[in-house]
């Protein structure tokens, strides 16, 4: 009696089990990610239905996979979405990490010591963020073939320009900022990224 109350246990949390991991695999993963939890926030995911295939179907692995009754043609990736989904030179995270402007991500880097231009050093506020990066909008709209990056080093949000070997370049570029209208530009010198 008691084997058979052990076997029949085992049987049941089995098929428990199997049930669980059936429905749970039943879900598709929009489902899961919009399941309401009391207490807790919700999701709300509009996408269209290619979209949604490619998500919630396990077995789509690509935009082959459509239905053949959707004739309508995927746009292809040209190299300016690219360029404009990979451009970003701004970081949020306390670290002095930083994101390179697409130009120099293509090429071998290194790090090593230089200078650079500080052009705004502000606080730690979120206005103060919004001002960092207009300045970066300011100056690449006018220099475009320079680097500007905007760092968070805590506790101030700053913007600096270049990767200057030399003080003699980083101080040409002090001027240019100056006159600019950037008079606090100062030489700061430090980790700049180059290209060989």
């Amino acid at each position: 009696m008691r084997i058979s109350f052990r076997r029949n246990r085992w049987i049941v949390t089995f098929i428990l089990c199997v049930g669980m991991l059936t429905h749970a695999n039943a879900q598709t993963f929009t489902q899961r990610v919009q399941k309401h939890v009391e207490g807790k926030g919700t999701v709300t995911i509009h996408q269209n239905e290619e979209i949604d295939q490619l998500v919630n179907d396990p077995t789509a692995t690509g935009v082959q996979n459509q239905k053949p009754s959707d004739n309508k043609k995927q746009p292809e990736a040209t190299k300016d979405n690219k360029q404009a989904s990979t451009t970003n030179s701004t970081t949020t995270d306390s670290e002095n990490t930083e994101t390179e402007p697409v130009e120099s991500a293509r090429k071998a880097t290194q790090k090593i010591m230089g200078y650079r231009v500080q052009a705004f050093a502000g606080g730690n506020s979120r206005k103060d963020r919004q001002t960092a990066e207009q300045i970066r909008n300011n100056i690449k709209s006018q220099i475009p073939n320079v680097a500007v990056y905007v760092h968070f080093y805590s506790p101030r949000w700053i913007c600096r320009v270049g990767n200057f070997r030399t003080y003699e370049e980083a101080y040409q570029m002090m001027v240019r900022l100056q006159n600019m209208g950037y008079k606090q530009a100062s030489i700061v010198k430090g980790k700049i990224t180059v290209s060989y």
